[in-house]
């Protein structure tokens, strides 16, 4: 019953890593799906799927900084079921803030986690289950210059909007996990491994995460 947790740094070849990593195990790789299913149990409708992703974060400006996020930002309108007096399903709405959405992507890492047999990448896998037994946390880096170049190849931007794309990235997905989960992004604390993916593709990277995982001792059987 393992669970794998994937932090990377913005074009290190990451999410490409991790999906090997699950085919290699057999183990279910943490999506939209998953976040969906997890919405339905806390009763929002199908339609509704919110995953507020580290990477997709956005930055807050100077007067959010100055008054220390006192102030949470709507996400989207969501749906969900509720019940009318005679107890029948009917459809209510609700706008979604941020410290919900995180509540939510949260709660979903919190369920798979206990499911097993999981890769979750990003979404701060490595801060929720920071101290749970039998969870292997991994870090995936490479140098700017490489990540700028795969960007480049693989978004078809120009070198200096890959630069951009990857730097604005890399400072979203940092501020998030420092202002929900008071933790430092790039902590190597955090992580059980840290690969440098310029040194190997990302077969080998994978076999080596999966090598690793032997490693770990399991969590116990639940009580």
């Amino acid at each position: 019953m393992g669970v794998i947790t994937i932090s990377r740094q913005q074009g290190s070849g990451g999410s490409e890593i991790a999906a090997r990593v699950a085919d290699l195990l057999g183990y279910r790789y943490f999506d939209k799906r998953m976040m969906a299913e997890a919405m339905a149990q806390e009763g929002f409708t199908d339609e509704t799927i919110v995953d507020y992703r580290e990477d997709e974060y956005r930055l807050r400006g100077f007067v959010d900084r100055l008054l220390g996020y006192r102030r949470p930002k709507s996400i989207a309108d969501v749906g969900f079921w509720d019940k009318n007096p005679d107890a029948m399903k009917q459809t209510s709405s609700a706008v979604l803030d941020e410290h919900m959405a995180v509540w939510l992507v949260r709660s979903a890492v919190e369920s798979v986690c206990q499911q097993g047999n999981v890769v979750i990448v990003g979404r701060g896998g490595q801060a929720i289950l920071r101290d749970k037994p039998g969870v292997f946390h991994v870090r995936i880096e490479a140098p700017l210059e490489a990540r700028v170049k795969w960007v480049s190849e693989h978004q078809h931007l120009g070198l200096k909007e890959a630069q951009q794309y990857v730097t604005e990235r890399d400072k979203a997905s940092a501020e998030y996990l420092q202002r929900f989960y008071g933790v430092n992004w790039s902590d190597p604390a955090l992580y059980h491994v840290v690969i440098n993916a310029s040194k190997w593709d990302p077969e080998r990277a994978a076999q080596c995460i999966v090598s690793a995982l032997g490693c770990i001792e399991p969590a116990p059987p639940p009580a």
